[in-house]
């Protein structure tokens, strides 16, 4: 593979990798905010418990997070120095808003979180974690205002004589209509996986054989849990249908990709539930099914024609064309397989988390513990299938859109760094993927650890009258 492959390659590796955690720390952040307020609210010592509890596990994921995060930035200028080069006047605001104001909020709050028990007032310590909170939310905006960018190249200008795209309306980058609707889905599909991941703990150490007051505790969170992920998940079908009908309004072509549509669908476009292709997926061989579900998918109207992907092609090489600075060794068509399967990935896991968030309402109504063993397929699986639907989202999201780096303006094969060898992207890769697999065995060692140990008994806080000022600053855990 030459430079410019293996480079696609390792940005796929490491940004699917720290995904895994990103969504994570949205939700979960979000729920052990709730916890922490209900306890100032309440003093119900069950909530206490569960805010240490579930803030030790927000913590190590938010470490993971944050270690593989950093290396994004890094790659932009290793791999993909020309690609750097052309949107750094428009990428360089939203990302300094992210690490100035989103990060320094998430990171400086949590900081008064972890140490300032004891030494905070309780309202304003809880108030800490609720910062955290909208720091998150707050960097996963800035970051997606960029790569609404990328998906719907907005508020700029090309200087041809620099070679560069130059901002002329920051506003318009930030309330980019790809943006608006991507922002809420991605929010959402976060707190849905928050609550999954609560859910599934709180299963399992109901199931254990703890002591029956703290049966009913772990009955309440993962109550809690799949309340959140229930409603999320409305949210995540609202919002998704809502990016369905833009997408297909400035990216004609991935909507097409994602049902494989290969000619025009005049009225009644049929989405299929599985199909089979030819090997380099040029052409359908044999589909299942349901008439009219593409068109208001794509549309909003049963009757709207929905365009294929070879008339799509043709218009799209008649108005790029190829071989320009820019624009150079462009197909104009995503890899089908990938975006076909991605898309369906996506939604069904996604009505899988659905389908066990009813489950564990239902199972734990009126006291109910689920004993079956078939629970632990919940336990197992209510963690991981959101955290995958999010993933198989990105992916499809990003081979979606190729071969654009900027959809309609740069091509992926004119952004790679020029000076680069084959064999220092190689390398770079196999170290990172090397690392990535080692912070991997650290993060479920400790994750597991910390879940198999379950809440701490309760103790009452210390309020800062009973402390000196000489006491050393505690640490929650």
């Amino acid at each position: 593979m030459d430079a410019l492959d293996l480079a696609r390659w390792q940005f796929a590796i490491t940004t699917v990798y720290h995904f895994l955690f990103v969504p994570i720390t949205i939700g979960m952040s979000a729920i052990v905010a709730y916890f922490h307020i209900q306890w100032v609210r309440t003093h119900n010592p069950d909530y206490l418990r569960l805010t240490k509890f579930f803030g030790k596990l927000f913590t190590i994921n938010f470490a993971l997070g944050l270690v593989t995060g950093i290396v994004q930035e890094f790659q932009f200028g290793m791999n993909w120095s020309d690609y750097s080069r052309f949107v750094g006047d428009i990428f360089g605001a939203p990302l300094a808003f992210e690490a100035l104001l989103a990060f320094f909020l998430e990171s400086t709050f949590l900081g008064l979180w972890i140490f300032g028990w004891g030494k905070l007032p309780e309202k304003l310590h809880a108030l800490t974690m609720l910062l955290v909170h909208i720091g998150t939310v707050f960097s996963a905006y800035f970051i997606l205002a960029a790569n609404s960018f990328m998906q719907n190249p907005v508020g700029y200008e090309y200087n041809p004589a620099t070679g560069r795209a130059e901002m002329t309306d920051f506003l318009a980058v930030l309330t980019n209509k790809v943006q608006l609707v991507t922002f809420p889905h991605v929010i959402t599909s976060a707190y849905m996986v928050g609550g999954a991941v609560i859910m599934g703990v709180s299963i399992w150490l109901m199931r254990r054989g703890t002591p029956a007051a703290d049966v009913a505790m772990y009955r309440k969170s993962a109550r809690i849990g799949a309340i959140v992920t229930l409603v999320a998940s409305l949210g995540v079908i609202v919002t998704g249908d809502l990016q369905g009908k833009i997408m297909t309004e400035v990216q004609p072509m991935k909507m097409a990709a994602a049902e494989a549509l290969y000619e025009t669908s005049e009225s009644c476009a049929p989405f299929s539930i599985f199909t089979i292709g030819t090997p380099d997926g040029a052409a359908e061989k044999f589909a299942v099914t349901v008439p009219c579900v593409l068109g208001y998918m794509a549309t909003g109207s049963f009757d709207k024609p929905v365009e294929g992907i070879n008339p799509l092609r043709e218009r799209l090489i008649a108005e790029y064309g190829n071989g320009s600075e820019l624009v150079k060794d462009a197909t104009y068509t995503p890899y089908i397989p990938v975006t076909y399967w991605s898309f369906r990935f996506m939604m069904g896991l996604g009505f899988v988390t659905m389908a066990m968030a009813a489950a564990v309402l239902w199972a734990t109504r009126k006291g109910g513990t689920p004993r079956s063993t078939w629970w632990t397929l919940v336990i197992f699986g209510a963690p991981l299938a959101p955290v995958f639907a999010n993933s198989f989202g990105w992916i499809f999201t990003e081979i979606g859109r190729q071969p654009w780096l900027v959809y309609g303006v740069m091509t992926t094969a004119t952004g790679v760094s020029p000076s680069v060898s084959s064999a220092e992207v190689l390398i770079s890769m196999i170290v990172y993927t090397l690392l990535y697999a080692a912070l991997a065995v650290v993060e479920i060692k400790l994750f597991t650890d910390y879940v198999k140990k379950g809440a701490e008994p309760f103790e009452q806080p210390k309020t800062p009258d009973e402390l000196s000022e000489d006491s050393p600053l505690q640490f929650a855990y």
